[in-house]
């Protein structure tokens, strides 16, 4: 559907419903990648947060879509281990720059707001089919 066609409720808070899947998506990819590590600081896991941008419709309707998906400037932790079979020649590991912590509260307003759109289509529904009972 292009936008000038205009957007129902439905569609509106389907594509938002599927911005918060994009979300979730790179949040659980963030937590996976907690802890790991690597034999360099270039190679190490970094965090992923996507980027959206607004587009909006005609009578002020507006939506979401996916612009991309950042990487974090976040720098891994050097770690001592020379036993590791990733160690570098000084013995150091690089470990992933993910704050667990960061991402289950990400994971949690994820959550929230993808309820609230389900709610969302469930009202609309319930109008709906409550007008058309109207018509009978």
């Amino acid at each position: 559907m292009n936008m000038a066609d205009g957007l129902s409720i439905f569609d509106i808070s389907g594509r938002a419903m599927a911005a918060q899947l994009i979300r979730l998506n790179t949040s659980a990819t963030n937590l996976a990648n907690a802890g790991t590590v690597s034999g360099s600081e270039d190679k190490a896991f970094r965090a992923m947060k996507p980027v959206f941008r607004t587009v909006m419709g005609e009578a002020g309707q507006a939506t979401v879509q996916v612009d991309r998906i950042d990487t974090s400037k976040a720098t891994p932790v050097k770690r001592n281990d020379p036993n590791h079979p990733l160690a570098d020649q000084d013995g150091n590991v690089w470990e992933a720059a993910v704050d667990s912590t960061a991402e289950m509260v990400e994971m949690l307003e994820i959550s929230r707001q993808y309820q609230n759109n389900v709610q969302v289509l469930a009202t609309a529904k319930g109008l709906i089919s409550e007008t058309l009972r109207l018509g009978q």
